[in-house]
């Protein structure tokens, strides 16, 4: 239904046993997700390519980053229909202030829109006891200009570990690594550095990225 599929397999067993069993509108490719050039796999598709996954839970979180990379050519990918582990989809779901939002809400929200399309409880999956929610992405332009890439992602990191501490003292550190002061770049936000991070809402944290000289 599909029309064509392109499925990536890393068990080897998996593999082998999958081989003679497809419909030829499937290719199977052996080989891990993390490694393979999405570009140059896909090159001979139609576009905008639409992704399915039931994510390893041990490498939910770098393959979602690797999918956002590929999307930010947004002609390619269209959205994402991904099987994770709850909790990672609470992470991708939640809003400035509830207790789930941080780093990779905002990292992954700027990107995409994020839908929860289903949850599945631990029956559904032999003896695990892991709950599991599908989650669609819609991917789509940056919701804001966050400025210089490396400089935003630093800065989301950098705050959201100290996430219970005040804005002015979570910055400290991040600001030292780019040789400024917490309060200029506070200052340049125009943000109230008695704010917690945990209330950040994107676009703050956009500012708080172009701040940096």
């Amino acid at each position: 239904r599909a029309g064509r599929v392109i499925a990536v397999e890393l068990d080897r067993d998996l593999f082998a046993a999958l081989g003679g069993r497809l419909p030829p509108n499937v290719r199977l490719v052996e080989g891990d997700f993390l490694d393979i050039d999405v570009q140059d796999l896909t090159q001979d598709e139609r576009r905008p390519i639409r992704v399915v996954g039931n994510l390893p839970y041990n490498v939910a979180s770098p393959i979602l980053f690797r999918l956002l990379d590929e999307a930010r050519e947004v002609a390619v990918l269209s959205d994402a229909s991904l099987m994770l582990q709850r909790e990672v989809a609470d992470r991708l779901l939640a809003v400035p202030g509830e207790a789930d939002y941080g780093a990779m809400s905002i990292q992954v929200q700027l990107m995409a829109d994020v839908d929860r399309i289903l949850n599945l409880p631990p029956a559904r999956f032999d003896t695990s006891k892991v709950h599991s929610t599908v989650v669609r992405l819609s991917f789509r332009p940056p919701r804001v200009d966050v400025g210089t890439r490396p400089v935003f992602e630093r800065m989301v990191r950098g705050v959201f570990m100290q996430r219970r501490k005040t804005l002015a003292n979570a910055l400290k550190p991040v600001a030292a690594s780019f040789g400024q002061s917490a309060s200029e770049i506070l200052q340049k936000a125009r943000l109230d550095g008695g704010r917690r991070p945990e209330t950040l809402s994107l676009e703050d944290v956009a500012r708080l990225s172009q701040a940096v000289l």
